[in-house]
């Protein structure tokens, strides 16, 4: 029997409850894999940070190093602790400390799901750098509270940042249906942005058999929204591919579709897994949160620990019991957390 350890940071609001619902699902279909699977859960929270004055203790990444892999609720609860504080003293930290550079979100219509869109055959894959460009924190603040204030914030591109999360999409889209499209604003930023670009063309060399294209972000949104069915691979810069993403939960059905994974494809840290809907505190405790994104990453996660066969079987109950209208459309919203998973538990026991 495999065996997989994970640690768990259910995080803030409805991230308790998904994740809670993730790992049910996890454990249920891992038994009929014969795969063993164990876990720590880590109180890491907005609430961790009210009693102990931080978000995740001194030696939480050394914490976090032996373990398989990492599934994250959400993070956040502006109400109690500043999003500045909440997402860089543990969210950000361990993307950067780890070096998940790779932030990977498919963006899919699951069967009985309707978009906002006339179109049916959404499958797109966006890959986000996840550890530089615009969210580098390069930058300060002078004469606070004053006439007299200055904000700088420095978008850093390296070239081994930029390549390789380039070589990443190149590898998916080999692996997909070899469409890539790199995403800049190099009209704009003549300096970074031309960079990027430039590092594309570069690298598009190695990749023959791949056929890529270069877009302005606005004509990117615009296409995502407009022929989506167009698009396979995308990968934009940290920033844009934040924006961009957004605009694919949208059209795959909403937030509660939504999984990702933030992954170091070297393999020397664990790669982390969450739903990217965020901890939505005004339906936090009311059994409201749709847990399929959660589901979803946990997924992804099985897949990443080189377990194809329960990731396959996680996903495909996931789509019979979506085919079925739990979980989906307006009536989803209102089946409540609970009332999803056990029709998921129940599908895997079949």
């Amino acid at each position: 029997m495999t065996d997989i350890n994970i640690a768990i940071i259910p995080g803030d609001g409805i991230g308790v409850e998904v994740t809670a619902a993730a790992w049910e699902v996890s454990l249920a279909a891992a038994a009929t894999c014969n795969i063993g699977l164990s876990a720590t859960t880590f109180p890491w929270s907005c609430d961790h940070y009210l009693k102990t004055g931080a978000m995740m203790p001194a030696n939480g990444i050394e914490t976090l190093r032996s373990y398989d892999a990492i599934l994250l609720g959400a993070i956040g609860w502006p109400a109690k602790v500043s999003d500045d504080v909440s997402l860089h003293e543990l969210l950000l930290r361990i993307r950067k400390e780890f070096d998940l550079y790779a932030n990977v979100r498919p963006h899919k219509l699951l069967p009985g799901v309707t978009g906002p869109l006339r179109a049916e055959n959404i499958d797109i894959l966006c890959i986000r750098e996840n550890t530089e460009g615009e969210y580098s924190g390069a930058g300060g603040r002078v004469h606070r509270a004053t006439a007299n204030e200055v904000a700088i914030e420095t978008a850093v591109f390296t070239r081994q940042g930029v390549e390789r999360i380039l070589r990443y999409g190149f590898e998916m889209a080999r692996k997909r249906r070899k469409q890539l499209a790199s995403v800049t604003k190099s009209n704009a930023q003549r300096h970074s942005m031309v960079f990027w670009d430039d590092v594309t063309r570069q690298m598009s060399v190695e990749y023959p058999d791949v056929e890529v294209r270069s877009y302005h972000v606005d004509a990117l949104a615009a296409r995502m929204v407009m022929f989506p069915e167009t698009l396979d691979v995308i990968v934009a810069s940290n920033l844009f591919g934040d924006i961009l993403s957004d605009i694919g939960a949208a059209i795959q059905g909403g937030l509660g579709f939504a999984a990702s994974a933030n992954i170091d494809p070297t393999g020397r840290s664990p790669s982390m897994f969450e739903p990217v809907h965020g901890s939505a505190p005004d339906i936090a405790g009311k059994d409201a949160a749709n847990p399929i994104a959660a589901i979803w990453s946990a997924a992804m996660m099985f897949e990443h620990l080189g377990q194809p066969e329960l990731a396959a079987r996680i996903m495909a109950t996931v789509e019979r019991v979506c085919a079925r209208g739990i979980g989906v459309g307006s009536a989803g919203s209102s089946q409540g957390t609970h009332y999803i998973t056990n029709e998921i538990l129940l599908e895997i026991a079949r």
